[in-house]
């Protein structure tokens, strides 16, 4: 069975998570410089098959769209442009940051461990996807 695979965009760093291969477990798979994210998926497609890629969806607590949106949806319209046959599921992020920084904490993670914002963004993917996966066995 392909992948699913997660993407936590971002301006400076993007947080990728994808499932085992039967689409249960999402697991963190790497943090990519956001301007190499697109050459990094080439090069991971190329070696794992992969029907879907969830993208977060910044919100405001109100459900109105972030001030990082424009940011975001460029990314989403050149992803589409690279890899036109991909399906592209827009998923809410609200929240998923705080929820892994809390994941770092419960995890029992340093102080200088927690620092580190690329697993932060990773963990965030791991959150969007998992979430995903569950509400997909519903």
């Amino acid at each position: 069975m392909p992948r699913i695979l997660a993407i936590d965009y971002g301006i400076k760093r993007t947080g990728i998570a994808v499932t085992d291969e039967l689409q249960i477990i999402a697991s963190g798979l790497t943090t990519v410089p956001s301007d190499l994210v697109i050459n990094f998926l080439k090069d991971y497609f190329s070696k794992e098959k992969v029907t879907e890629i969830l993208i977060g969806e910044p919100k405001q607590v109100n459900g109105l769209p972030s001030e990082s949106t424009p940011i975001i949806e460029k990314f989403v319209s050149d992803f589409k442009t690279q890899f036109p046959s991909m399906k592209v599921i827009r998923v809410d992020e609200r929240f998923t940051s705080k929820m892994a920084f809390q994941t770092m904490i419960d995890s029992g993670l340093s102080k200088k461990q927690r620092k580190n914002k690329g697993l932060v963004d990773e963990i965030a993917a791991t959150i969007l996807l998992q979430d995903y996966l569950t509400r997909k066995m519903i």
